[in-house]
């Protein structure tokens, strides 16, 4: 298998970018507008432990041309590692999926609370209510921390925030409960979604380590991997077609997009050289319809 070149003739799509509904700085439906001005076919709002914001994108897209894929991206744990899972193709009006889907926001709810609790006893003010007035529409994230840190003149940037308060590393970061990857996994099987393990190279695991975590979550029921991505190389995106080909996973792809909290970075387009081609998405339906 070849790198896919854009002498397909195929326009692009973006399944990986994120809203206000998250960590990202644009509404859905300004992501539709983005889409359209880059040409894309397609985009998935792939945002953080929620769906809150398909249906406006959805709205938004209506009689344009542009097709929205419903989308998720969950936060798992393995091995001490952040593993992201995207989950595409799903029921997103499902109420069952929905229900459940809470809980991830609830438990994400009760860490920022906590986090806002042990700043603002060491003489850092984070009223963790103002912080959700300051963001209304959005599950807060430490994207949002950040921000409201350097707003209020805590700190000079929001790389300060992370670097010397809200970090892996720093004090005042509390991780919450996570799923396990092969849970996302099953979960997403069980409303007809398909399981993408996302940005596979960003976790910093050896050759070998990453096999393994892509043999477990075969095993389960993976079905695809993230070879296109802003931050890979076209070596690294042969690296992981490879991979792709070795488990039999279908490729995926996105800019994971965030509006100005990754400057420079645009979606569709990631830093400037990604493709992520329209064929993959039709070979994605196909095995979602293979599957039913």
């Amino acid at each position: 298998m070849t790198l896919i070149s854009r002498r397909n003739n195929t326009k692009a799509i973006d399944l990986h970018t994120h809203s206000t509904k998250s960590d990202g700085t644009c509404t859905p439906a300004q992501l539709v507008e983005i889409a359209l001005k880059k040409d894309l076919a397609a985009f998935a709002l792939t945002d953080h432990d929620n769906v809150d914001g398909i249906q406006e994108a959805v709205d938004a897209a209506r009689g344009t041309g542009l097709e929205v894929v419903p989308g998720i991206e969950l936060s798992t744990e393995y091995e001490g590692k952040d593993i992201h899972i995207v989950g595409l193709l799903f029921d997103y009006t499902n109420p069952d999926f929905g229900r459940e889907i809470k809980e991830f926001a609830d438990q994400r709810d009760a860490r920022n609370q906590t986090m806002c609790d042990r700043l603002s006893a060491d003489g850092y003010p984070v009223c963790y209510s103002e912080l959700k007035r300051a963001y209304p529409d959005a599950n807060i994230t430490r994207a949002h921390f950040g921000q409201f840190l350097y707003e209020k003149g805590i700190v000079s940037s929001v790389t300060e925030a992370f670097d010397r308060l809200i970090g892996d590393d720093c004090p005042y970061f509390i991780p919450r409960k996570k799923i396990t990857p092969q849970k996302a996994v099953e979960f997403l099987l069980s409303f007809n979604g398909l399981p993408i393990l996302a940005h596979p190279l960003q976790y910093a695991f050896g050759k070998d380590r990453l096999r393994g975590l892509i043999a477990q979550l075969k095993e389960c029921g993976l079905a695809g991997i993230e070879a296109f991505y802003s931050k890979h190389s076209a070596s690294e995106t042969e690296s992981i077609i490879g991979l792709a080909r070795e488990y039999d996973l279908l490729l995926s792809g996105g800019s994971d997009f965030h509006g100005d909290h990754k400057p420079g970075l645009e979606m569709g387009t990631g830093y400037g050289d990604l493709y992520v081609p329209g064929e993959l998405l039709e070979l994605m339906k196909q095995a979602v319809r293979k599957r039913s």
